[in-house]
């Protein structure tokens, strides 16, 4: 059973975002009818007998309005409808990893080479790589060899991916973010 003043034909068990029914409170409004048509400014009674009449909600889309808009519609089948659509935006929305790739300063040419491959193909497949370079002790008084590495990074996997930033020096730690090139 609903928690109203009036008894209405069904209760909800959705998430409500918007007061519909006996949740709105405001002592006159605007209504609009299920086929968009303005039917005027009207007690909220009114409006509410109406609604109940044609077994539909009225529903309070515009509360900052003067007066008040209502609409009167199905509500349940707004909801799900409005889900639907989400769930549709939410397939379309392309979704990406940033996969990470930790180096030292002083690399050597095989473990450079393999490391390249292995973020040539994460790049391939759509993600962003992070390339870190790790500095160890006294290897913080040589930052540049690590710029240098990221640069031949860079350079390596310059026919596919591009530079978001420059090469960035956090704590002991120096990374970039590459991305993939937008093609025109």
């Amino acid at each position: 059973m609903c928690n109203s003043t009036k008894i209405f034909w069904r209760c909800f068990n959705i998430k409500q975002e918007l007061p519909i029914n006996g949740q709105i409170r405001a002592k006159e409004v605007q209504l609009i009818d299920e086929q968009g048509e303005k039917r005027g400014v009207m007690p909220l009674n009114d409006a509410l007998d109406i609604a109940y009449d044609k077994k539909l909600d009225l529903v309070l889309v515009a509360p900052n309005a003067q007066p008040p808009v209502c609409k009167i519609m199905n509500y349940g089948k707004y909801k799900f409808e409005q889900a639907k659509r989400e769930k549709e935006a939410k397939k379309k929305q392309k979704s990406f990893e940033v996969k990470e790739i930790r180096i030292t300063p002083n690399i050597e040419q095989h473990d450079f080479e393999f490391k390249v491959k292995n973020a040539r193909k994460f790049i391939e497949d759509g993600n962003k790589v992070k390339i870190t370079v790790r500095f160890r002790g006294r290897e913080l008084n040589y930052v540049k060899l690590g710029e240098n590495n990221l640069n031949k990074f860079i350079d390596a996997l310059a026919d596919i991916a591009s530079p978001e930033k420059k090469p960035i020096l956090e704590g002991k730690n120096m990374f970039i973010i590459l991305a993939k090139k937008v093609e025109k």
